[in-house]
């Protein structure tokens, strides 16, 4: 059965530093994307490839 799911987003503002935020600015216009996506995909991956213990999150 098809479902309609809502994405709920958060606003969070981090400081990161300028050569970081251009590299991830340039990364995401190479592959036409938005910096925010860009961003949330890094943190996705970094997460998941962790070698922690799930008890420690």
């Amino acid at each position: 059965m098809f479902e309609i799911k809502k994405t709920e987003f958060v606003n969070k503002t981090f400081r990161l530093e300028k050569t970081l935020v251009e590299r991830l600015s340039k990364c995401s216009a190479e592959h036409n994307i938005s910096v925010n996506s860009l961003v949330a995909q890094c943190c996705e991956y970094a997460l998941n490839h962790m070698n922690i213990e799930e008890k420690d999150l």
